[in-house]
């Protein structure tokens, strides 16, 4: 099945970290915004057997700001899995540090923004 071009183009957006444990699933554009949904692939979890842990949904998602695209704002929608150990029945997840320290601004924007302008702005047309 031929891969939607405009994911194709998403992913060339992405950190090489982003598209190998997200997936985009969807994008969608308006007057201000490049808005893009992506959600953890299902790649296993280090440390347990197959099989011994079952997908359970996703967290609530969470917003990343990174680099704005020809003048609109570019948001991630990030859906973190959590899985079930069938085992013990805890509920498990991987820790994902995506965004800087205090901010929604992903690392690479954050650190392109602070080199810029010498601080992450928390207002604004780049917030």
């Amino acid at each position: 099945m031929e891969k939607n071009p405009y994911i194709e183009l998403a992913e060339c957006l992405l950190s090489e970290e982003m598209v190998e444990y997200f997936e985009v699933v969807m994008i969608e554009k308006t007057l201000e915004t490049l808005d893009v949904t992506l959600e953890e692939r299902d790649n296993g979890f280090e440390g347990y057997k197959p099989g011994q842990l079952h997908p359970n949904g996703f967290y609530e998602e969470s917003i990343v700001r990174d680099y704005p695209v020809r003048g609109r704002k570019m948001p991630f929608h990030i859906k973190r899995r959590r899985w079930v150990d069938v085992e013990t029945g805890k509920s498990v997840s991987r820790r994902w540090d995506l965004v800087t320290k205090g901010t929604h601004f992903s690392k690479e924007s954050a650190a392109f923004l602070k080199d810029m302008l010498g601080q992450i702005p928390d207002y604004g047309p780049l917030s």
